[in-house]
């Protein structure tokens, strides 16, 4: 299928690379056979805007442009990577930006903001640190009062749901399915898996769709890293319904597709275990990899696990789309002690 993009605003440095993981794939091969384990490496997307959602945001910041706004607003967590990479993207482009956050201790006058907060500081953006209970309670109402708020000044502002995820976002990563089957085909083999973190089901849905418009049998797996299955495959079927009325697409996208895994959470979102951080650890020590304890540092654990499990035992190769989130290990040091506090004492 020929498919037809909307507008674009080029951003990201594309394509990223793929390339095997051959360390991890020998240290996890099991008697029941294993696949060849690759990575998609969106974390080189750009620098300081890398991740999964500057492909979002390439859509998205071309749709603000159409109609005509100077301003964009989005929301997350403190340590949100997509407000970081919505805060550069806008200063890149010379929009404002306006993140609703979701506060916790970095609400204390004493607070040091640091990973992706620090980062959106530094950026410009404009930072409303809100409690948990009334973010939760009043999210749509506070992006109608900025929005008025901004309207007032003569600015036009384009409010972007948690994640950029829905359809008009979704474009990021169906044109990122499609980059990586090219990618697949030239280095001759194909996919039996796609694997990414599933935080706000946006990179899954269009990973998802993409493979569906392409007319490829590779299943997707999202791995949670909040939120339940049954939250994310009503989530993903949402998006891409969006974008089918979005765009006035008839595609009959299958919806008994949609595979998530929601046994690798942990103790909640933001939250990792000894065992993810080991797993953290173990990429960086074995590939040079650096993944997060907030989304890739989990579904990568839950990845090793089930191969390890034999989970994967049908499949030949599969690729671990890499979506970033690298500032997010700094705010979470101390949980990595165990994994370099004794090489530290050594080389004293």
């Amino acid at each position: 299928m020929n498919i037809q993009y909307p507008a674009r605003e080029r951003l990201a440095n594309l394509p990223t690379p793929l390339h095997p993981l051959r360390r991890i794939t020998e240290l996890f091969s099991t008697p029941f056979g294993g696949p060849q384990v690759w990575i998609k490496r969106d974390d080189l997307t750009e620098s300081a805007m890398s991740g999964n959602k500057l492909r979002k945001l390439e859509f998205i910041i071309a749709e603000a442009r159409t109609r005509g706004c100077n301003t964009l607003i989005t929301c997350g967590g403190e340590q949100s990577n997509h407000c970081r990479a919505t805060a550069l993207a806008a200063a890149r482009v010379g929009m404002k930006s306006h993140l609703i956050l979701r506060g916790g201790h970095e609400l204390a006058t004493e607070y040091l903001p640091d990973g992706n907060l620090l980062v959106d500081y530094l950026a410009g953006a404009r930072v409303s640190l809100y409690p948990l209970k009334e973010y939760l309670s009043r999210l749509p109402q506070l992006f109608e009062e900025w929005t008025d708020h901004y309207r007032t000044q003569g600015d036009r502002a384009l409010c972007i749901p948690t994640g950029g995820s829905d359809g008009l976002g979704i474009w990021g990563y169906v044109q990122c399915a499609e980059e990586l089957f090219k990618e697949c085909r030239e280095q001759g083999f194909f996919p039996d898996r796609l694997v990414c973190a599933s935080g706000s089901g946006g990179t899954q849905a269009g990973l998802t769709l993409g493979c569906q418009l392409l007319g490829v049998d590779t299943q997707v797996t999202g791995y949670a890293v909040c939120d339940s299955e049954a939250y994310f495959v009503s989530k993903i079927q949402e998006d891409i319904q969006h974008w089918a009325e979005k765009y006035a697409q008839t595609f009959p996208f299958d919806a008994q597709r949609i595979s998530v895994n929601d046994k690798y959470i942990g103790p909640g979102y933001g939250m990792a275990t000894e065992e993810i951080y080991q797993s953290i650890a173990l990429a960086a020590q074995l590939e040079g990899i650096l993944l997060d304890p907030v989304y890739t540092g989990k579904a990568f654990h839950g990845l090793l696990q089930d191969i390890e499990q034999g989970r994967y035992a049908g499949c030949r190769h599969v690729v671990f789309v890499h979506t970033g989130g690298q500032f997010g290990i700094f705010p979470q040091r101390a949980g990595f002690k165990a994994s370099w506090a004794e090489q530290s004492v050594d080389r004293l």
